[in-house]
């Protein structure tokens, strides 16, 4: 059974664990006896170190994922001790391209490779990009926790963040903010982050943002900044929510129910801005990698997934 979204290149996740452990075939490595395969970083089979006799597992990419993935890596040496998860952020254009250039067993992506991307790494490598969904998130609308603001509708979202400027002041949107400043402070990603080309894609339509945002590395770097700043707003994973912000529930269109991220309205698709937590390897995983991959979807690894503010996947889906 495959995702109609793409046959070719996605690894369906809603198996049940028994028939998803048989179809990743984590029976173990290669006849050799050697951990996972041991064919080399970027090959989706982990990298032996054959002084300690363990397997290294390089896992680059989404800075929405980082804290997930750092917990499934620490959690997963109590479950394989001779196999130690690297992971590492940068964003999900970093994870991308080390995977097109082979250097990274795994790539996290908070959102989904580009064709032009699959195909690079198909001329790089002479392996296809293949996709396997790990986990739900949604990209969280935030305003410091003083902020009377309660919905925004995406045209709105589009108008503050766009390069026409069309909102620049929150009076526009009907908000006093305490203390009396107007001006909204706007809040953006680094644009290597897969958060700030979900947004791009999805709230302008894949047209430019505005010049003048203040533009953070990492998915907390946003939400610390937008806590301190009462006339702030800003667009992060919805794992990073402090006491000191707050969501702004979202409308698709102005006029329609705005809903806010959470659990229920991920998976029922009300809120506008969910997308999918993306794992993706070199071919379809092998050795211990297969491994590493088969247990982040189990129960464990996907209770994980729930601790640290997303979505976990529905068993059975």
């Amino acid at each position: 059974m495959m995702n109609p979204r793409n046959p070719a290149s996605r690894i369906v996740t809603g198996l049940p664990l028994v028939a998803l452990l048989a179809a990743f075939g984590c029976g173990g490595g290669d006849q050799s006896g050697r951990p996972g395969g041991g064919t080399g970083t970027g090959s989706g089979a982990g990298k032996p170190d054959a002084r300690a006799r363990k397997v290294v597992i390089q896992n680059i990419g989404s800075d929405t994922m980082v804290n997930v993935a750092q917990e499934w890596s620490a959690e997963y040496k109590k479950v394989a001790p001779n196999v130690s998860v690297e992971v590492g952020g940068g964003g999900s254009g970093v994870g991308i391209k080390s995977l097109m250039d082979g250097l990274t067993d795994i790539a996290n992506a908070s959102r989904d490779m580009k064709a032009s991307e699959k195909e690079l790494a198909r001329k790089n490598t002479g392996k296809d990009p293949v996709e396997t969904i790990v986990g739900y998130d949604a990209i969280g609308i935030y305003v410091h926790k003083d902020n009377p603001l309660t919905e925004i509708s995406a045209e709105d979202l589009a108008g503050i963040y766009g390069e026409a400027k069309a909102i620049t002041k929150w009076s526009q949107l009907g908000v006093t903010i305490p203390g009396g400043r107007d001006e909204i402070v706007v809040v953006s990603r680094q644009n290597s982050s897969g958060t700030y080309a979900f947004f791009r894609e999805h709230i302008l339509k894949n047209k430019d943002f505005r010049m003048g945002m203040q533009s953070m590395s990492g998915s907390k770097d946003v939400v610390d900044l937008v806590s301190k700043t009462p006339g702030a707003i800003g667009y992060s994973g919805m794992g990073y929510k402090t006491d000191e912000v707050k969501f702004v529930n979202v409308s698709a269109r102005k006029g329609e129910k705005a809903y806010g991220p959470s659990i229920g309205t991920v998976r029922d698709k009300t809120y506008p801005l969910a997308r999918s937590l993306n794992m993706y390897t070199l071919g379809a995983p092998q050795g211990e990698v297969q491994k590493y991959i088969a247990w982040v979807l189990s129960a464990d690894g996907q209770k994980i997934v729930e601790k640290a503010g997303y979505v976990p996947i529905e068993a059975g889906k």
